[in-house]
């Protein structure tokens, strides 16, 4: 008889592995043939607690017995399944296990997971208003942020099994092994934080059952994934958000190097010497690498981290830069992806995929695209980017701040103000700081711009605006472009074209007043480190000249909240 074993999977990885080699030792003795197919399988033996939940195994045979009991006695176990097995439908759990979210009336219990690629603004932002949506309803509600700093407000298990509903608000892959079974929604923290009422309303009917990737279920219901697979965005800024502490320390590393002399690394033996092989010989060198392993582990999980590790760093050998690195996390992410798929082996070596021979086909794959294909050409278009970038004169220095600077403001950390952030991270790689400068410099300007204007037309606000404008004033000096989005999610007509303006203006000015920033992030704290931004006044003036721009603007613009008020009811 062949038979399908299933281990819940929020019991570990280990734990399966374990039980795996159990039954496949076992399973001669006990009159059966272990198989990974759903299809072939004619019995489904599940060890755990948490019954399978797709429809493709109704009808077929299925026995549930406790993880601890096959480990023990894997024989009996085997045995006592083929024996006592009846035949199962996937309705018999929908009640008992998976709670209908859809039903009318009635509190709801919630937990949710927030993270955004830096795991600073959004996420928090997004914890609240999913917290204050749910408050509203009347619902009881735990909201987990995956932030900067690791898991904040961490879910128990005894919670995720208490709950209706699993919503997850995130621009990155997060591990959500511990939901398997459960009914989930996923969105981005964009849309929690500025639709949330909509957000949730869609939660309550689309929620699907979430089955881990590579379990039996997912595999079962692979047609149906598709609508919920990750984009190519994503899997970039997981890649991003992985590299930015890299680029974070190793940049302040330099910075502090040549405040003791622009050359005075050069001096064997020296601080400035160790400073600099820190931030530019170690931490530097890591960049592209972790951008290339991260990229494809959002793809593949864990068996996409090697190749991608690997093609990351020849990317970097071959003068490829942050863009072959790209290329060479999504060419390992895909390929481990297809072989971890599509690769059938027989029960006895499937342990052997993940250890052996995942790791070692895709970066085979990876490394002689990279090698023979892909390094040359892009290394030739980064020399010529860099170059470009190095050489190009005031008038397409300011015409390139300007662009970049109106991006980081059309939409305060979304998808067009991410691209434009990685555009200058990844030019670090490549020690070219002017870029950088002039994105972090504009993505200032939005909340510090309505901070401003809350303080020149204080009338024209009421009582929460103004308190908000005092804290779009602190979030603006962090480089937390977030801070204006109340602002703009109220008033978007008026607002985002006066940041734009202003982002453009400040991005212009740093392009051409040559500014370089050594850092990605900080916002103005970033001046207590020496030699972080250069030069200073010229860098903070166009920082001012963007916020008065912006902000004067907005304040004209800006009709009082009575009338705002009046024309809204009539």
């Amino acid at each position: 008889m062949k038979a399908l074993l299933i281990t819940d999977a929020s019991l570990g990885k280990a734990s399966a592995f374990f039980a795996g080699k159990a039954a496949e030792a076992a399973a001669e003795k006990s009159g059966i043939t272990l198989t990974t197919s759903a299809e072939d399988a004619e019995l489904v033996i599940v060890a755990g607690n948490t019954l399978p939940s797709d429809g493709g195994l109704s009808g077929k045979k299925l026995w549930q017995g406790e993880l601890q009991a096959l480990l023990n006695d894997s024989v009996a176990f085997l045995t006592t399944a083929r024996e006592q097995a009846s035949e199962w439908q996937a309705t018999d759990i929908a009640e008992s296990v998976l709670p209908a979210v859809d039903l009318p009336g009635g509190p709801k219990r919630i937990v949710a997971v927030t993270a955004c690629p830096t795991g600073v603004a959004h996420t928090f932002m997004a914890a609240e208003a999913i917290e204050a949506e749910a408050k509203k309803r009347g619902w009881w509600y735990k909201v987990e942020t995956r932030g900067s700093v690791g898991a904040g407000n961490a879910i128990t298990p005894e919670e995720v099994a208490a709950a209706d509903l699993v919503i997850v608000a995130a621009d990155i892959e997060v591990d959500l092994a511990k939901f398997a079974g459960k009914p989930m929604y996923r969105t981005s923290t964009s849309l929690a934080l500025k639709k949330t009422a909509q957000e949730f309303d869609k939660a309550l009917s689309e929620a699907k059952p979430y089955n881990p990737a590579g379990s039996p279920a997912a595999a079962a219901g692979s047609g149906d994934s598709s609508k919920e697979k990750a984009g190519a965005y994503r899997h970039l800024l997981t890649g991003v958000s992985y590299m930015l502490p890299m680029v974070v320390a190793g940049g302040l590393c330099i910075a502090l190097s040549f405040a003791f002399g622009i050359n005075a690394f050069k001096q064997e033996g020296s601080l400035a010497a160790a400073l600099m092989q820190i931030g530019g010989g170690s931490a530097f060198a890591l960049m592209v690498p972790v951008l290339a392993g991260y990229i494809a582990f959002s793809i593949a999980d864990r068996p996409g981290l090697t190749p991608g590790l690997i093609g990351g760093m020849l990317a970097t050998s071959t003068n490829a830069g942050f863009l072959g690195g790209i290329i060479a996390g999504f060419i390992a992410g895909y390929v481990a992806k297809f072989i971890s798929t599509r690769l059938k082996l027989p029960q006895s070596m499937e342990a052997l995929k993940p250890i052996l021979i995942i790791p070692l086909l895709a970066s085979l794959v990876t490394g002689l695209l990279m090698i023979y294909v892909v390094g040359k050409p892009v290394a030739a278009v980064m020399e010529g980017l860099t170059h470009w970038l190095g050489n190009m004169g005031t008038a397409n220095a300011v015409l390139l701040g300007a662009v970049l600077g109106g991006m980081m403001c059309s939409d305060m950390g979304g998808p067009v103000n991410k691209v434009a952030y990685a555009f200058g991270v990844g030019l670090l790689s490549t020690k070219t700081y002017g870029p950088m400068a002039a994105i972090m410099a504009a993505g200032m300007v939005p909340p510090l711009a309505m901070g401003l204007a809350t303080l020149l037309a204080r009338k024209k606000f009421n009582q929460g605006q103004q308190e908000g404008g005092k804290a779009a004033l602190v979030l603006g000096l962090c480089f937390i472009s977030e801070g204006a989005i109340p602002f703009a999610a109220r008033d978007p007509i008026r607002v985002i074209p006066c940041c734009m303006v202003g982002g453009a203006v400040t991005g212009a000015i740093s392009m051409a007043v040559g500014a370089q920033l050594m850092a990605p992030h900080g916002g103005l704290f970033v001046l207590l480190i020496p030699g972080a931004i250069t030069p200073v006044l010229g860098y903070l003036l166009a920082i001012i000249a963007g916020t008065l721009l912006s902000g004067i603007a907005y304040a004209l613009l800006k009709r009082p909240e009575t009338v705002a008020a009046t024309t809204a009811t009539a």
